[in-house]
Order: C-alpha cells, then structure tokens, then sequence
C-alpha cells in the first residue's frame, strides 16, 4: 500500500505530505509501523503539513514529537497546516522560558 504522509510520534498533531494531496483523498498516514486512513480536506503540497485530527486555536502544533509552533486559528482534520494558520514559537525575543 503506498504511504501519502508520514507522523513519527503518536502525540504529533500534524503529518507531512510525502506526494502531492487533493481535496477528498483518502490519505494513507504511516505513524511507525501502523498506517492510518485520513481525508484530506484541502490542497497539500508535497513536503507540507496538515492536521491529522482538530487542532484548536492556541494548541501547540507537535511534528516529530517536537513543539514547532501555536495554531493562530482552529485547524481541521485533513487541512493543510502552515503559515496562514500556524505561528512560530522559535526564536522569538518576547518569549520567555519556564524555568
């Protein structure tokens, strides 16, 4: 079966095209050795992000298990996740660190 995205960590909320996606398409999602069955709602460019279930407004975005950035808006299953929905949180001056 041929793999359309690709999540390495269970508690990503986001995949990574790894073709060229279109809107209704059933996408084959790899998470480590286990495939998963996801629509696609939007245009996803090869190499490009979408959400891989309902990320809210303020959710971080997780992408090979690590936190890449903040959803600026609610994010669909299925939706191409970028920079018209996603801020970056690395470096920023007016974060500051826990700890």
């Amino acid at each position: 079966m041929i793999v359309d995205a690709i999540s390495l960590r269970p508690s990503d909320n986001v995949a990574t095209a790894v073709q060229d996606l279109v809107p209704g398409q059933v996408a084959m999602v790899r998470l480590d050795r286990d495939l998963h069955q996801l629509v696609i709602n939007e245009e996803i460019p090869y190499g490009h992000k979408f959400a891989v279930r309902f990320i809210p407004k303020g959710e971080e975005i997780l992408k090979y298990g690590e936190v890449i950035g903040r959803a600026t808006v609610d994010i669909q299953s299925g939706c191409h996740a970028h920079v018209q929905n996603i801020e970056s949180l690395r470096g920023r001056g007016d974060l500051q660190k826990e700890g």
